[in-house]
């Protein structure tokens, strides 16, 4: 890897996580549910399929997707917090809530995912392959 590209990947990587840092630092419950992981989840998800479909149409350099996809969806997502969420509300038998958190944040981030680039789409009049 070039010294660009790890910075590029670094830098992504810094904004996401101060980021995901923001939205999960104060505890956002429904109920017993956290949303703070499902949030940052479907946010990252919805930047992402944004960035897919602009990197495409604009035929971004290979250091752009080390900077938004990897680095900061990468830093802003995450799926061990959410695995851990779920483990938690196993251990405490809330399983009804493990099986809301878990369609919630996998169903919520492909559908955010898709409306990223439906929306980016619409905008520019383009077609994502």
């Amino acid at each position: 890897m070039k010294m660009i590209e790890l910075a590029f990947l670094a830098a992504g990587g810094l904004g996401g996580t101060f980021l995901r840092y923001g939205i999960t630092k104060s505890p956002l419950l429904l109920g017993a549910l956290p949303l703070n992981v499902l949030i940052a989840n479907v946010v990252g998800s919805f930047i992402l399929g944004i960035f897919a479909v602009l990197s495409q149409q604009w035929n971004l350099d290979e250091k752009y997707t080390l900077l938004m996809a990897i680095g900061f969806c990468g830093g802003l997502t995450t799926m061990s917090s959410f695995a851990l969420e779920s483990s938690n509300l196993i251990d405490n038998k809330q399983y009804v809530l493990v099986a809301v958190n878990v369609l919630t944040n996998v169903g919520l981030s492909l559908g955010a995912i898709f409306c990223g680039k439906s929306l980016v789409s619409a905008i520019l009049g383009a077609e994502f392959k």
